[in-house]
């Protein structure tokens, strides 16, 4: 085994957009026969690739990555002698109680590498290209779909499909991600049973109220599951008063960061404050994407309401 083969393993897993965690050794007290700064890539499955420490470690990292790789979050862990099998939370580090022949103590911190988010959209309009260019900017593999499309029109694209046909695309891609239908007008409809097919966490539509409304009636019509058409969010976009495509594009981006972040809060054990009370969830701001000039107006009057659901910089936990 070579000092550093855990660096290809790293590389492989994560061109094949495969979850892994890197787990590093910190701190030693003998006799281990790790070091510190011992490194290895280690999987969900249990494969340790690179060395972290002899037998009695692996059970504990191996359960701790897993941990991490269900909801992202970095954990730090200690590894002791101690008469039985134990676990406990010392503050910021995790700790374990190992009845091993060895001594030894190890800390280890475990840093989760997931997949890029992945974000289809449907759709070539100058917001989808707008959005093709922003999202990878924010963490997304944008799957690029549109009738016709070219690769080279598409740089910032990690896959450009030119066919729009929802059969065939529910099985050339992967189900989940996000969606964002951006046809403005040209092939609406079959943008939007593409986006079906994919079984998204969630679609957006850059339409009006009044078009999506209309839209999502034909859906149904058509033998679509009413559930998910309703769910479709139309109008796109958050309250940030968007006039130009890629202001729009923009809007339509925070509403999908703000859906993300707010599923990743719900898997991560909210911090408490104000004696126990809990923050208040994120939630997302729809607004119309593209708007009557009356309406930009009216909008431009009031300020927007917050995408995240973040408090204002000069608010503390409880308001004051």
């Amino acid at each position: 085994m070579t000092p550093h083969a855990w660096l290809q393993t790293a590389h492989d897993l994560h061109t094949r957009q495969q979850p892994f965690a890197l787990v590093t050794v910190l701190r030693v007290a003998a006799p281990t026969s790790a070091k510190a700064g011992d490194k290895a890539v280690v999987t969900a499955d249990g494969q340790i690739h690179g060395w972290i420490g002899g037998g009695c470690a692996q059970p504990a990292v191996i359960k701790t990555v897993r941990a991490a790789l269900a909801d992202g979050q970095a954990r730090s862990i200690r590894i002791s002698p101690a008469q039985e099998t134990q676990e406990q939370q010392l503050a910021d580090v995790l700790e374990f109680g190992m009845a091993c022949h060895s001594g030894g103590t190890l800390e280890l911190f475990i840093d989760p590498v997931l997949p890029l988010a992945s974000l289809t959209v449907l759709g070539d309009s100058p917001v989808a290209r707008a959005l093709c260019d922003l999202a990878p900017r924010v963490g997304f593999a944008v799957q690029m779909v549109a009738q016709g499309a070219r690769a080279e029109d598409f740089p910032a694209a990690s896959r450009v499909l030119a066919q729009d046909d929802a059969q065939l695309l529910g099985s050339q891609l992967a189900p989940g991600g996000w969606a964002v239908v951006a046809t403005q007008g040209r092939r609406d409809l079959q943008g939007l049973k593409a986006a079906l097919a994919l079984q998204p966490r969630r679609t957006w539509f850059v339409a009006s109220a009044r078009k999506g409304a209309v839209l999502k009636e034909s859906l149904i019509a058509s033998g679509e599951d009413a559930a998910r058409v309703n769910a479709i969010v139309a109008p796109a976009g958050a309250a940030i008063g968007p006039q130009t495509p890629e202001e729009i594009a923009l809007s339509v981006l925070a509403a999908v960061v703000a859906a993300r972040r707010a599923e990743v809060n719900d898997a991560v054990p909210a911090k408490s404050c104000c004696g126990g009370k809990k923050a208040a969830a994120p939630s997302e701001v729809v607004a119309p994407a593209m708007v009557a000039p009356a309406k930009v107006e009216a909008a431009k009057a009031e300020p927007p309401a917050p995408v995240s659901g973040t408090l204002p910089a000069s608010s503390s936990c409880c308001g004051s």
